[in-house]
């Protein structure tokens, strides 16, 4: 399938399609993509909704997370990642990217863009990673008015509001904001940066009518859990936000380190994707089945021996 096609492509928009898979039984499995071939990766290893992190889009940019990235920057990652997997997307939308005119346009430009769901938190400029330290919280009737008019400017895009008031206002200051950003017209509540079992438990047993989102980063302020173990205390949806990028980043600075190292790439080729898997998964052959024009691609073969040479 390519999206150039246009009977291949989805004719269900994005958010009642996000929508549909929340409101399924069991816990929704939402792994970062950082670029388009993250995202078909996901797909195939079977996942049916990804995440679009801030922190990723921005360090993939090679800029901290400080709220420096624009609308049309998300926008960006935003159409090369459902364009290219064909899933419904969650996209990180910081604090909205300013007041409350500035959030509607970010969900017309983000739907339009082809996001399927959006989360918007209580922080204001300069943001911060949930999981830091020194926070700055807008009021909760401010962040209730962002969410008020989020909910006006979508079509079909659910509407997540994060608070990251737990480390500041303790659990009872942050479930008062989600409560009144639930009642302001959000469809699920982000608990950001949650530092016990027993801390989303109780945010479970406070919110018992509202679907929660877990967060599971790493080198963070949450303790690791499995999806399941999630799915046991009540979440509804995790996601692992930049993963997809630390795991890529790591292996692309290792890389580097055995160029700069041996002058070669040798050493690296068994922990690399070949020609042929880069093919597949970026449907090469069927685009090229597209254009009749096209000579068909033979690739050229590797041993076994050749393989094991490298």
């Amino acid at each position: 399938m390519t999206y150039l096609v246009g009977k291949d492509l989805p004719q269900t928009p994005a958010g009642q399609r996000f929508r549909a898979l929340l409101n399924k039984p069991g816990i929704m499995q939402i792994p970062g993509a950082h670029n388009g071939q993250a995202a078909l990766q996901a797909k195939d290893n079977g996942f049916q909704a990804l995440y679009l992190s801030g922190a990723a889009m921005s360090a993939s940019m090679g800029l901290p997370d400080l709220g420096i990235i624009t609308i049309e920057d998300a926008c960006f990652f935003i159409r090369q990642i459902a364009r290219a997997s064909g899933l419904p997307l969650l996209v990180d939308g910081d604090t909205g990217y300013g007041e409350v005119l500035n959030v509607m346009h970010m969900v017309r430009a983000f739907e339009d863009a082809g996001a399927a769901a959006v989360h918007i938190e209580d922080q204001i400029l300069p943001k911060k990673c949930g999981h830091l330290n020194n926070k700055k919280l807008a009021t909760p009737q401010e962040m209730a008015q962002k969410v008020a008019a989020a909910a006006k400017a979508r079509r079909d895009m659910v509407i997540i509001a994060r608070t990251d008031a737990a480390s500041s206002e303790g659990l009872d200051g942050a479930v008062a904001r989600a409560r009144l950003y639930y009642e302001a017209g959000a469809d699920a509540i982000f608990p950001e940066a949650l530092t016990s079992e027993d801390m989303f438990r109780e945010f479970v047993r406070r919110m018992p009518d509202v679907p929660l989102l877990a967060n599971m980063t790493e080198f963070g302020r949450s303790p690791y859990f499995t999806a399941s173990q999630f799915e046991d205390m009540g979440y509804r949806m995790v996601i692992w936000p930049v993963s997809s990028l630390r795991a890529a980043n790591k292996a692309q600075d290792d890389l580097y380190k055995t160029i700069a190292r041996t002058g070669g790439t040798q050493d690296m080729l068994p922990r690399m994707q070949t020609r042929e898997e880069l093919y597949k998964t970026i449907r090469y052959y069927d685009y090229e089945s597209l254009d009749a024009g096209i000579v068909a691609t033979v690739l050229p073969h590797i041993g076994q021996a050749d393989r094991n040479a490298a």
